[in-house]
């Protein structure tokens, strides 16, 4: 009898998990086709950024190896506010040994140097693990006190907030952040689906609707980010990083 109860309540446990996990799949899915993922994103990226002068430092916030999307927007990115800053110095924080030539350290500094930055303007930290620590690592770095440089951090949007936020908790002072937005392709992407031969089968066609090709599957990517940068944001605050 005991084993018939628990089994029961088992079962409405898991009934009623399932049941609310199907309705925030449903939710996730809905707000796909609204404008409210992007602007999410959009707010991680933007909402503590601002550029106040020329940076004294840019610095290279770590992201995936290289090459990889994250890696060389963030490159493209230090590019352009190299050249915008001349004087600056760039540091590349990526864990790692920047002696080796097959690091991603140093296949991020060949793709600036590439572009025509000196060689000279680059520096490395090659130690910290994750925004807190790149941020404790940089306090005192290369014989300089950078919480009184002004620095320029350069990520990708979803984690820009915190980035800023760990940096300032950290003590600096001077802080200015540059997003890795991506630029929207210009071209116009319709399509006549029956023009391109194949099939013709019983399904709508999609050739002029960029909602179904596109927005809606970028959405959902967004509401992942979203999803484990607010957790992330979370942990931080709880461990008193931000």
């Amino acid at each position: 009898m005991k084993v018939k109860i628990v089994f029961q309540r088992l079962k409405k446990i898991l009934h009623f998990t399932f049941l609310t996990l199907g309705v925030i799949f449903g939710m996730l899915l809905l707000l796909s086709f609204t404008s409210l993922p992007y602007w999410g994103y959009f707010w991680l990226g933007t909402s503590q950024s601002k550029i106040s002068g020329k940076p004294e430092y840019i610095i290279f916030l770590g992201g995936g190896g290289m090459p990889s999307e994250s890696s060389l927007m963030r490159a493209f990115f230090v590019h352009r506010a190299a050249v915008e800053s001349p004087e600056s110095k760039i540091v590349i924080s990526i864990p790692g040994n920047p002696t080796d030539s097959l690091s991603t350290a140093r296949m991020v500094a060949a793709e600036l140097i590439s572009k025509g930055i000196a060689a000279e303007r680059i520096l490395y930290e090659q130690t910290a693990t994750n925004t807190r620590s790149e941020a404790i690592q940089l306090q005192n770095f290369n014989q300089d006190k950078l919480t009184n440089k002004a620095i320029l951090l350069i990520t990708s949007p979803e984690h820009m907030r915190r980035s800023v936020l760990v940096f300032k908790k950290a003590g600096f002072s001077k802080v200015s952040a540059l997003p890795t937005f991506e630029n929207a392709i210009e071209a116009n992407l319709f399509f006549d689906d029956d023009k391109l031969g194949g099939n013709k089968v019983l399904v709508p066609d999609i050739g002029d609707n960029t909602s179904v090709r596109y927005q809606f599957w970028n959405h959902l990517k967004y509401e992942i980010l979203i999803a484990r940068e607010l957790a992330a944001l979370g942990y931080y605050k709880l461990r008193g990083w931000i």
